[in-house]
């Protein structure tokens, strides 16, 4: 557990990516199993250690430090399993420091009583690095700096292989990924998915700047909508179906009118929408349906789900991806032609002249609420990843509304000492005057510089704490860029933005001039 501890230490203060893949790297060649099958999938959000919750370990540390000095350092910390390691007072303990591969199977199946038990017992074994790792893993709160593919890249510099060599396995596998060390070490043949609804790594669009359009030969490409939705990849072999996010989280259990109604075998490439009487629903109508592990007879038949189809990587059991995009596109008519898949229809490729067309035709996508357009040549093979020059995406300019600081919160990892995330509003008329709502929430946009005065201000300017909250006095004018805005009943202004991030600070402009409710209502279509 320490050497682990060690790893994640180093990562959070390594600032170079470089250096990140070397330390893990280097941890993955030399540590035992199981651990650093645990730590590969604690780096790379793949562990999910159910019965310890936030909650269990505020719980835990107010049992032994004052209620109050511990909402207070929490406050000045900003990160709970810091907060925790830090001030948690020792008790002699009758066990040994846990090994970091013990960890999950012990707390598997336990109740929260019984957990919450372990894991104080743990507490009192490990010095202040060791408790801050542990915490780390059992709340699945890493934030070093590592996201699944750095890990993934960094286990396959470790062993000599190819990353995507690792995707197209890595969702048939589990924790500690035995199968996957045993193959990486040259004792066994890579496992084989042949027989599996696994997941197989997503082809990728670079963005398209404008002044980069008149350098393409634009008859070399194809031209479809971008589609204001969710990336999907149907997978269905041997009986068995999966709907994957474009991360390749396995999001079936959501969309049963989906996986229930599969009947072919093959691997699908498209766009999760929501769509009524042929039209497509706004985005916060497909967000009703997301990350839930259960949905309603009324959720199904109000957010009725669709998938827009625009590739085909297998058809059964044959590999398209090395056909080119014309062929595979060929083919993915053809099958749809043969299979009629229930719930689906083909994103239709879109015909243009020359660039004035192009630029009239992503002119047109806003009010047609289109994201924009996608450029794609029509010699290229499917390849995983971001391949520069294949694909483009071309989307819509974004909006911009001028808003005022609302709130502010800590962040996390490097973050945890800065207020980073903010929530911003609009002005309205209120029973006393004008009066602000919060209409958005943004953690980015702003420089490391902006960042510093950003934190300073808050702090000058705080008027109220909630928590890890702050309300600050209304005096900070941001210019917001957001893709869309939609209904929402969850919101007090009854409107979401999507996207929202930092595009100006406004330093110099006086709230009382930032713009009204009004203004995000007449953007809503």
């Amino acid at each position: 557990m320490l050497r682990f501890a060690r790893l994640l230490d180093r990562l959070l203060y390594a600032p170079q990516r470089n250096s990140k893949l070397k330390l893990m790297a280097d941890y993955f060649r030399t540590a035992p199993d199981p651990d650093r099958g645990i730590a590969l999938a604690a780096l790379a959000g793949a562990l999910d250690v159910k019965s310890a919750k936030p909650s269990t370990i505020r719980a835990l540390v107010t049992e032994r430090v004052d209620p109050e000095l511990f909402g207070w350092s929490y406050d000045f910390v900003g990160d709970l399993a810091e907060t925790v390691a830090l001030i948690w007072p020792e008790k002699p303990a009758n066990r040994a420091a846990p090994s970091l591969g013990e960890i999950p199977s012990e707390l598997a199946g336990l109740s929260a009583a019984a957990a919450s038990e372990v894991i104080e017992s743990w507490l009192d074994t490990l010095d202040p690095t060791g408790r801050w790792a542990m915490l780390k893993l059992v709340t699945g709160g890493m934030r070093v700096g590592v996201s699944a593919r750095l890990a993934k890249t960094a286990l396959a510099e470790a062993f000599g292989r190819e990353v995507d060599e690792i995707e197209e396995i890595w969702h048939g596998l589990a924790p500690p990924y035995g199968e996957l060390f045993d193959w990486l070490e040259g004792r066994t043949d890579r496992p084989d998915m042949s027989a599996r609804a696994v997941f197989r790594p997503l082809m990728l669009a670079n963005p398209l700047e404008k002044e980069d359009l008149a350098r393409l030969d634009l008859s070399a490409y194809a031209a479809e909508w971008k589609w204001d939705g969710i990336r999907v990849q149907i997978a269905a072999r041997c009986n068995e179906v999966r709907l994957y996010s474009r991360t390749g989280d396995d999001i079936s259990a959501a969309f049963p009118d989906i996986v229930d109604f599969v009947s072919f075998e093959g691997v699908l490439d498209g766009e999760l929408l929501v769509l009524r009487e042929g039209e497509v629903a706004p985005f916060n109508d497909l967000q009703q349906r997301l990350n839930r592990k259960r949905v309603t007879a009324k959720m199904l038949r109000e957010h009725p789900a669709h998938i827009r189809l625009y590739d085909i990587l297998f058809e059964r059991d044959e590999d398209l991806r090395g056909l080119s995009f014309t062929e595979r596109r060929t083919r993915l008519e053809t099958f749809w032609e043969r299979e009629k898949p229930v719930r689906t229809d083909l994103s239709e490729i879109v015909p243009f002249e020359d660039i004035a067309a192009l630029e009239a035709l992503r002119e047109a996508c806003r009010e047609a609420q289109l994201e924009g357009l996608m450029l794609k040549r029509r010699d290229s093979v499917y390849q995983p990843g971001r391949p520069k020059g294949p694909w483009f995406k071309w989307k819509r300019d974004a909006l911009t509304l001028d808003t005022v600081v609302m709130y502010a919160q800590r962040g996390h990892g490097k973050r945890s000492s800065f207020y980073s995330d903010f929530t911003f509003g609009a002005w309205r008329d209120g029973e006393e005057g004008p009066e602000l709502v919060p209409v958005g929430k943004a953690y980015s946009g702003f420089t490391d510089e902006e960042l510093k005065r950003l934190d300073k201000w808050v702090r000058d300017n705080t008027i109220q704490r909630y928590g890890p909250v702050r309300e600050v006095t209304p005096g900070l004018v941001v210019e917001v860029a957001f893709d869309s805005v939609h209904r929402s009943s969850r919101h007090k202004s009854g409107v979401a933005m999507r996207f929202p991030r930092f595009h100006r600070i406004r330093w110099d402009k006086p709230a009382e001039e930032a713009d009204r409710l009004e203004s995000l209502e007449q953007l809503i279509h």
